[in-house]
C-alpha cells in the first residue's frame, strides 16, 4: 500500500484532537498524518506564512511540497493556493471547518478531492 502524507490546516496543537481551520494558508498549524498500512504517524508543523500579509499561498504550498505532504485537506481555500496546489499534483479536499482530524482520518473524508 503506497503512504500517504496529508497536511490538515489546524489552529492548534492537539493532533488528533484538533479540529480543521476555515482557511488554509491562514491555519496557525498544520496536522500532519503519514498513513501507511495501518500505520499512522502525526506530527504537529507551525505554519510560518499564517500571519503575513501576502504570499501567503506560495510559502505554505513550498513547505508542504518540501515536507513530501501529498494530500491537502481544509475548510477552504483560496484561489491561488488551489491554483498553486493543482499545480503541485497534490490532492486536495475541503471539509466542514471544526470537524475533528481524528474524523478527517477516520472517515477518510481526505479522499473526497475536488
Amino acid at each position: 500500500m503506497a503512504k500517504v502524507k496529508i497536511a490538515i490546516a489546524t489552529d492548534g496543537r492537539k493532533g488528533l484532537g484538533d479540529e480543521v481551520a476555515e482557511h488554509f494558508a491562514k491555519a496557525e498549524t498544520f496536522t500532519i498524518v503519514t498513513i501507511e498500512g495501518k500505520k499512522a504517524h502525526v506530527e504537529i508543523m507551525e505554519n510560518p506564512a499564517a500571519k503575513l500579509l501576502k504570499g501567503r499561498g506560495p510559502t505554505v504550498v513550498r513547505l508542504l511540497r518540501d515536507n513530501g505532504v501529498n494530500t491537502v485537506v481544509a475548510g477552504g481555500f483560496g484561489s491561488g493556493s488551489l491554483a498553486l496546489l493543482r499545480q503541485g499534483g497534490f490532492c486536495v479536499a475541503r471539509v466542514q471547518p471544526k470537524v475533528k482530524v481524528s474524523e478527517v482520518i477516520r472517515s477518510e473524508l481526505y479522499k473526497n478531492t475536488f
